[in-house]
């Protein structure tokens, strides 16, 4: 394992746990667990980013009489948040290990009390070896100052721990030259700040229940994080053992470094 490397944030998309039926996917939820149990023994913390509440509220609830869509969003994320812990608590556990649940908003990463007593948090649960996962409070969230999705949630959080890495984990193997599924399209392994690699990126049609982040938004959160010295990578969350082979250096995805 890379020396260097104690802190890594882990951000999962809601495409990667759910399936074309959009039913979460226990086997995926499984193998992250394994490997940040992998990267615990090595003695590197992976603090989970992790999207899927909302689907996993629509699978309780499935169609609701409420039309307003924000107020819907509440209420699937209330009712899947419960439901995707519950998921992570009992795989944690046959692990050994032990997680925790962080809600935040984006008050919290605000300088002052509310960031200090976000970092005493993290800290906290670190220091017992405990692995947080972390999702915006979409329970109470304002529209207007929600997080643009879970990859900012994610950049903001590997700033407040000091992370070595950031990995975001997608449906997609990385950033790729046009669209994925063109034979011309190659995929870029490394990225740096100040390339104008945005001119690849197509605009993506999402339906609802699906994450808000599209490639314009992960490319846009991987530059900013890696210019604060955090190398980011993009890379397909459904490959076998993507996020230890990152941590290992091996050419997987696309890494963003500063320029």
């Amino acid at each position: 394992m890379n020396d260097n490397i104690r802190r890594v944030v882990v951000k999962v998309g809601t495409n990667v746990l759910t399936n074309k039926d959009n039913r979460i996917l226990g086997p995926v939820l499984r193998e992250l667990v394994r490997q940040i149990a992998v990267l615990y023994e090595e003695d590197i913390m992976v603090i989970l980013v992790s999207s899927g509440s909302a689907m996993a509220g629509m699978e309780v609830l499935g169609d609701t009489n409420i039309e307003n869509k924000s107020i819907r969003r509440q209420v699937y994320s209330s009712v899947g948040q419960p439901r995707m812990m519950r998921h992570y608590y009992s795989i944690f556990h046959d692990y050994g290990m032990r997680c925790a649940q962080v809600l935040a908003t984006k008050r919290d990463f605000d300088p002052g009390k509310h960031r200090e007593n976000m970092i005493n948090c993290y800290e906290g649960l670190l220091s017992e070896g405990v692995i947080p996962i972390a999702n915006e409070d979409d329970a109470v969230s304002l529209t207007m100052s929600m997080f643009s999705d879970n990859d900012e949630l994610a950049s903001l959080v590997a700033e407040l721990v000091n992370a070595d890495r950031l990995i975001i984990l997608s449906d997609t193997d990385g950033l790729y030259t046009g669209h994925p599924d063109d034979d011309n399209s190659k995929i870029l392994n490394v990225v740096k700040t100040n390339e104008n690699v945005e001119k690849y990126v197509q605009a993506s049609n999402k339906k609802e229940g699906e994450g808000r982040g599209g490639m314009a938004s992960k490319l846009k959160i991987a530059k900013g994080t890696a210019r604060k010295d955090i190398p980011t990578y993009i890379a397909n969350g459904k490959r076998e053992n993507v996020i230890v082979d990152i941590v290992k250096n091996k050419q997987i995805g696309t890494k963003f470094i500063s320029a």
